[in-house]
């Protein structure tokens, strides 16, 4: 039953022994201890502010980020609409240039055929002549044989020849 009433010299010495304990502790660890716990308190503080600043750094990057996926995405599309504005442009090109080319074809085409007829004509026409003499060759001089009928169509043919 001493531990649950104890002494009265007990409790004193118990009081002396917690008193040169709290004054060990405070002439020697208190110190240390309190500047311990500063030190890890600032050192918190300055986690947290640095991780709010990381934080917003995050933020202003992932707006910056943001902008210029954005700007990147514009940039893109403007690229695209000129590609397909050159490659309209280039396909008109390719169909004015095969227009004209096709025209400039066929008109030349037109101009050989037109000449190839005309030469076509001509050389019919140099044939027809040539037989048509050929034939009136043959006609007159059967018919022309006799003199008199030579004289006779001579006299015809002065009088359809007008002399100027």
């Amino acid at each position: 039953m001493s531990l649950i009433n104890p002494g009265f010299g007990l409790v004193i010495w118990m009081m002396i022994a917690l008193l040169v304990v709290l004054f060990v502790l405070k002439k020697f660890a208190w110190k240390p201890i309190m500047e311990a716990l500063k030190e890890r308190e600032e050192g918190i503080d300055a986690s947290l502010k640095a991780a709010e600043r990381a934080h917003d750094e995050m933020k202003d990057l992932k707006l910056d980020n943001e902008k210029l996926l954005k700007e990147a995405k514009e940039e893109r599309d403007a690229i695209l609409r000129e590609g397909r504005k050159i490659k309209e442009k280039i396909i008109e090109e390719a169909k004015t240039k095969a227009s004209s080319e096709a025209a400039n074809i066929v008109e030349s085409a037109k101009e050989r055929i037109e000449h190839e007829k005309s030469a076509a004509i001509v050389e019919i026409k140099n044939i027809i002549a040539d037989q048509a003499i050929t034939i009136a060759e043959k006609v007159l001089r059967e018919e022309l044989k006799d003199k008199s009928k030579q004289k006779e169509y001579i006299n015809i043919l002065l009088k359809e020849t007008n002399l100027n």
